[in-house]
């Protein structure tokens, strides 16, 4: 069996042999390396107790083509034998060819390979058949690491090994496919030739702009027009332009606008001075659209109903007669609004969608039914003695407050608490406010929302009876509900 493997590999090496005496293009490949390995003799001979040893490798490196090597591995190590408890020195030198996918600008180089070599153990040499797998990674112009394991099959028994491998080979030579003095490495076009100026790509007009990415590649031409020629350097190619030999814009297919106001010159009348459409191409100062000439304010835009005067409201009263030039308001109110129609314009309406007297602020004046519901609060709110906890009762003259905040939606209400003399006076004015407060916080929980309402306490300083008698502190202690427009 061993007499027949030796012959394949004879019959292989022979064929790589003369495939490399072919004539080769070019050199990919000429390197020096260096690898720590790993050896194991235990698991290709079926003995689990022996531990991997280690050893170093220097080797050359000959790439004939893209796809295929020889290298010439000298190794030196220790190594772990099944019989013998000692560890044994081992030098080898071998001969492998590795059959690669190399295609110059990959960076990642698989492998296969297999070859010969002669292995000294203790000063006994035998003849070994090393194989397996590797891989190259390019990490630079020049540097590879390498990772690699391998088989090696002995003509001794016992001595069959495997070994793993891991370093670095520095590559001298300087790879150049098109041979256009750009390294593959560099070139990003590595199969044609082309100037180092263009990163080895071909610029055939020389304009700086590799044929690849060149419309015109026959053409000089700015990159701004990928490569075709711009006589007018107007940044649009000839072959697009209407006005080769003019500079011009694009949406007039490179014919000039000379004025800049969106005419070509062709059809303007005016071609140096900016104008409008309607005008065929002539002044419009305000740019109302309507020409200077019929404008009565030229220098400020407005529409062609108030002969080009402003009317930033819009209400067909010109700025210069509107009281109200930011509002829109009839002629009636000097173009002021009044939306509620009581005399009373907007800006100083304090209830523009109800109408109200202006002595009132145009709010609506409080009803008197209500200014009585008011009053009778006053004195049908009720608590819990010494304290500021609402009684039942008091649910219902609060809703109706409520109802009257709803109807009355521009007023603000404020609340204030007042108590008799009995008692302690500054537990008397804590108590008083914290009474409006849960007024307050009763008619926030209905839906009045808190910026409309305000609450205080005044204690026993604000007497309206006699706190001598029980009937005047009865009155003493209340909670008023006022209504106010600010």
């Amino acid at each position: 069996m061993r007499k027949s493997t030796f012959l394949l590999l004879s019959i292989f090496l022979l064929s790589l042999t003369t495939l490399t005496a072919q004539d080769i293009p070019k050199k990919n490949l000429r390197g020096l390396g260096a690898k720590v390995l790993f050896i194991n003799y235990g698991i290709p001979n079926g003995v689990d107790s022996l531990s991997t040893t280690n050893g170093i490798e220097l080797s050359y490196l000959h790439g004939f083509n893209n796809f295929l090597n020889l290298s010439v591995p000298f190794k030196v190590g220790v190594a772990n034998v099944p019989g013998d408890i000692n560890n044994h020195f081992i030098v080898s030198l071998d001969a492998v060819f590795q059959v690669k996918y190399d295609k110059g600008t990959n960076k990642i180089v698989p492998y296969i390979f297999g070859g010969g070599g002669f292995v000294n153990e203790d000063n006994s040499s035998s003849f070994e058949v090393p194989m397996g797998l590797g891989i190259h990674y390019k990490v630079g112009k020049n540097s590879i690491i390498n990772a690699q394991g391998e088989y090696r099959m002995s003509q001794v028994s016992d001595r069959n090994n495997l070994q793993l491998g891991l370093g670095y080979i520095y590559n001298f030579v300087k790879a150049d496919k098109d041979r256009d003095g750009v390294l593959d490495f560099d070139d990003k076009c590595p199969d044609i030739p082309g100037p180092a100026s263009s990163d080895g790509c071909p610029d055939s007009d020389g304009d700086g702009i590799i044929d690849l990415k060149d419309d015109c590649p026959g053409q000089k031409g700015p990159k701004e027009t990928n490569g075709c020629p711009d006589t007018d350097m107007d940044m649009i190619a000839d072959n697009d332009d209407d006005c080769p030999d003019v500079p011009g814009l694009k949406e007039f297919n490179g014919c000039p606008d000379t004025d800049g106001d969106g005419i070509e010159d062709a059809v303007d009348q005016c071609p140096e001075k900016p104008g409008i459409p309607e005008a065929r191409g002539c002044p419009d100062t305000d740019g109302d659209g309507l020409p200077d000439k019929d404008d009565l304010c030229p220098e400020l835009p407005g529409p062609r109903l108030l002969s080009g005067c402003p009317d930033k409201d819009g209400d067909n009263i010109a700025d210069k007669d509107d009281d109200c030039p930011e509002l829109a308001g009839p002629e009636a109110t000097m173009g002021c609004p009044d939306r509620d129609g009581d005399s009373v314009i907007d800006p100083d309406d304090r209830c523009p969608d109800e109408a109200g007297p202006e002595s009132n602020k145009g709010c609506p004046e409080i009803k008197e039914e209500v200014k009585e519901v008011l009053e009778f609060a006053m004195r049908a709110v009720r608590f819990e003695t010494g304290k500021a906890t609402l009684k039942r009762e008091s649910f219902e003259i609060l809703d109706q407050i409520v109802d009257i905040m709803e109807e009355y939606s521009a007023y603000k209400l404020h609340i204030s608490g007042h108590t008799d003399n009995i008692g302690d006076e500054a537990q008397n004015l804590l108590l008083s406010e914290e009474r409006a407060k849960a007024c307050m916080q009763y008619l926030i929980s209905k839906g009045i929302s808190p910026t409309r309402l305000t609450f205080a306490g005044f204690g026993e300083t604000v007497p309206i009876g006699d706190n001598n008698s029980a009937f005047g502190r009865g009155l003493n202690r209340r909670v008023e509900f006022i209504l106010s427009i600010e």
